[in-house]
C-alpha cells in the first residue's frame, strides 16, 4: 500500500488537507515518502475523563489532535514517531470498551475503537508499519515506555499515603514516573529525566528515593560505555502529560451529548488503498 501510494497526487493531496485542518498550530507533515495510511476517531482516556480525539496514521508517524471542528478543524497536534510504539491490547470496563494502550518512551495512553472490528484494524496497520520501520533502520522493539497517567477519578484519596482525600482546595498531581494520582505531601521532589524532559518533573516519593537510588549506583559504578547511536530522524515536539485540561474541547457544541462512539453502525475511521 505504501509503495502504491507513495508520490501520488491523492497521497500529497491527503496530507495538504491534513496540514490544513490543523492550521498554523500544527506542524508541517509533507515529508518525501511519506505516506497517510487512516484516519479516524478513537477515544482517548484523558486526565479528567474519556474524550474524543482525531487520529491519523501515517507509515512513519502516528499524530492526533483535539477535535475543534469536525473534518475542519483541529488543534492541540500531537506526533509519534511510529519507531518508538508498542501496542498492548487492554480488556473492556464499564466505561470504555474495545480498549488498547500505545506506549512510548515519552508518553503511554490508552485508547478505544468503536467496535472491535475497528480495533483490530487499528492495530494491524500499526504493527506493519512499527515491523516495516523497524526492519528499515535495524533497530530493536523499545523496551522503555512512559508510565499511563492514572485518571483522576480513579481514586479519591493519595494513592501513596492513602490518608489524604482529594477535594475542591486539595488538588491531585501526578507523578512523572509510575503515573499514580497523590497529593501535594507525597509528591514535593522533582526528577531529572532527560528521556521525558528536559527539565525536572514532579514524582512521588517513593519514585524519587528509586531515582536517587539509580543515579548513585550508575555514578558508583561510573559506567563510561558510549551512547548507542540512533536513527537521525526529524524532530519532533514532545507531548505533554496533561493533554486533556485543554478547554477548546470542551465546548457543547462541538460533541452533542448523546454522540454515541460505540455503536456497530457507525464506522469512525478509514483506512486508504
Amino acid at each position: 500500500m505504501v509503495d502504491h501510494l507513495a508520490n501520488t497526487e491523492i497521497n500529497s493531496q491527503r496530507i495538504a488537507a491534513v496540514e490544513n485542518c490543523f492550521g498554523t498550530s500544527g506542524q508541517p507533515l509533507a515529508v518525501p515518502g511519506r505516506v497517510l495510511l487512516g484516519e479516524g476517531i478513537l477515544t482517548k482516556e484523558c486526565r479528567k475523563k474519556p474524550k474524543p480525539r482525531i487520529f491519523f496514521l501515517f507509515n512513519d508517524i502516528l499524530v492526533y489532535g483535539s477535535i475543534v471542528i469536525n473534518k475542519r478543524k483541529y488543534n492541540s497536534q500531537h506526533i509519534i514517531p511510529l519507531e518508538d510504539v508498542t501496542l498492548e491490547t487492554l480488556p473492556d470496563t464499564l466505561q470504555m470498551k474495545n480498549r488498547w494502550m500505545i506506549k512510548t518512551s515519552k508518553k503511554s495512553f490508552v485508547v478505544s475503537a468503536a467496535s472491535l472490528t475497528e480495533r483490530k484494524e487499528w492495530i494491524s496497520h500499526l504493527e506493519e508499519c512499527i515491523r516495516h520501520l523497524l526492519t528499515k533502520t535495524g533497530r530493536q522493539p523499545s523496551t522503555e515506555h512512559a508510565a499511563p497517567w492514572i485518571p483522576d477519578k480513579a481514586t479519591d484519596i493519595c494513592m501513596r499515603c492513602t490518608q489524604t482525600k482529594f477535594s475542591t482546595l486539595t488538588r491531585r498531581h501526578h507523578c512523572r514516573k509510575c503515573g499514580f494520582v497523590v497529593c501535594a505531601e507525597c509528591s514535593r521532589q522533582r526528577f531529572l529525566m532527560p528521556r521525558l524532559s528536559p527539565k525536572p518533573l514532579r514524582v512521588c516519593n517513593l519514585c524519587y528515593r528509586q531515582l536517587v537510588a539509580e543515579k548513585k549506583k550508575e555514578a558508583e559504578a561510573d559506567c563510561r560505555q558510549p551512547e548507542p547511536i540512533r536513527s537521525a530522524g526529524p524532530g519532533y515536539e514532545p507531548s505533554s502529560g496533561d493533554d486533556s485540561d485543554k478547554s477548546d474541547d470542551d465546548k457543547a457544541d462541538q460533541w452533542p451529548a448523546d454522540t454515541e462512539f460505540y455503536t456497530s453502525e457507525v464506522s469512525w475511521s478509514s483506512f486508504h488503498s
